[in-house]
């Protein structure tokens, strides 16, 4: 018998495994809000040791740290970023705004409002956060890949075209999405798993029937004058917009659970209703459950199943078209492993690659589920497009 007729048929090459290309400037380190109590700061002269401001370098070190080193990277792909320019700036803020920040930068050192200081570095890295946010956009939109991952700071959701606030100069995610509505796309979506309100991405398209905001946030209202908007559930936008923003605001203590229902009791069928061309998710890790600056409670499974909701729906509505940008996020540990977490989930991985390093943490789901029935109730009744949720 011929051996060559006798050998099996070769095996079929293995189907391509997905990458997210990651859009990462190293620059975006420089920006150092100080050192003080928590985030003021203060030194009130009697303490020996003070608090590194939580947005500093080392959450996001540790966070490109776990990328290049920890399981997932085999599935990361690297990009260099930029600094975006004062044209594309405008897209999203206004003039007089940027003069300001520009100003601010000449002088040295200026805190814009509480908690946010713009210091000698801190302008470079915002236009590096914002450019290299941009071009991860660009590279989705020019058919380079399908999931682009924005690994940038300083953060930018709580910045609204004219004002900074929350740590934010520059609204990245902002930028982004009209990047790509000015490049065609007649619908994007903004889902915002940050433990504050997108306040400024919100305000920033307020007025629209093009983007579809959703904000998933504890119930921390306004704080002042920086951030005058509550995050409630009936700051539902005006205009062409009306309907537009939908914010859920979730108990203290929610937990995996919670966040899951609440995506897909309202979030999925939100996405469903509107069909995006687009999905932005705004990722901030701060809903964890040892995070200084939330109380949700989410663990690295919850941000796991809840990357796994985002990308079922890209998959479904937007031709599998997803841009995450890296938000919040302040325990310098803990931050990274549920970015990973999250990142696992979009990949749609088989499981989980990494164990959770910290001990389980209590939650009750059950007034959570109903505060999201609620919330639901109310979208049928108020929001013109979700009549039959």
């Amino acid at each position: 018998m011929d051996p060559v007729s006798s050998s099996p048929p070769p095996l079929p090459p293995p189907p391509p495994r997905d990458v997210i290309d990651v859009f990462w400037h190293q620059g975006v380190l420089d920006h150092d809000a100080g050192v003080g109590v928590f985030d003021s700061g203060l030194d009130p002269g009697f303490l020996e040791v003070l608090d590194n401001h939580p947005e500093n370098a080392d959450r996001i070190r540790n966070i490109a740290s776990i990328l290049r080193k920890g399981p997932i990277s085999p599935f990361v792909s690297w990009h260099s970023g930029r600094p975006a320019n004062v044209a594309e700036l405008l897209s999203f803020h206004t003039r007089e705004y940027i003069e300001e920040l520009v100003q601010a930068n000449a002088g040295g050192s200026k805190q814009l409002c509480a908690g946010t200081f713009l210091n000698p570095g801190s302008w470079g890295a915002a236009l590096l956060s914002a450019g290299t946010t941009l071009s991860a956009m660009k590279h989705i939109l020019d058919g380079h890949g399908n999931l682009a991952y924005a690994l940038v700071r300083p953060p930018g959701h709580h910045a609204q075209p004219n004002r900074a606030d929350g740590y934010c100069f520059l609204n990245n995610a902002g930028l982004a999405v009209q990047l790509a509505l000015d490049s065609g796309c007649r619908k994007v979506i903004v889902i915002d798993i940050d433990v504050h309100y997108g306040n400024g991405t919100a305000e920033g398209f307020y007025c629209s029937d093009n983007v579809l905001t959703i904000s998933l946030h504890m119930n921390h209202g306004s704080w002042g004058q920086s951030h005058p908007q509550s995050g409630t559930i009936n700051e539902v936008g005006e205009g062409n917009g009306f309907g537009y923003n939908l914010n859920i605001p979730l108990p203290s203590g929610s937990g995996d659970e919670g966040y899951v229902y609440a995506m897909n009791e309202l979030v999925v069928p939100a996405v469903e209703k509107f069909q995006p061309a687009l999905i932005v998710l705004v990722a901030g890790q701060d809903s964890s459950s040892f995070d200084p600056n939330g109380r949700q409670c989410l663990t690295m499974q919850g941000y796991r199943e809840i990357g796994k909701v985002v990308r079922r729906m890209a998959d479904k509505h937007a031709n599998g078209r997803l841009l995450i940008v890296q938000e919040g996020g302040y325990h310098i540990t803990y931050s990274a492993y549920c970015l990973h977490a999250t990142l696992e989930g979009v990949l749609n991985l088989p499981a989980p690659l990494l164990e959770d390093p910290i001990a389980y943490y209590p939650e009750d789901e059950a007034y959570t589920i109903k505060v999201v029935d609620a919330i639901k109730q109310y979208w049928k009744e108020s929001i013109p497009f979700l009549k039959e949720l």
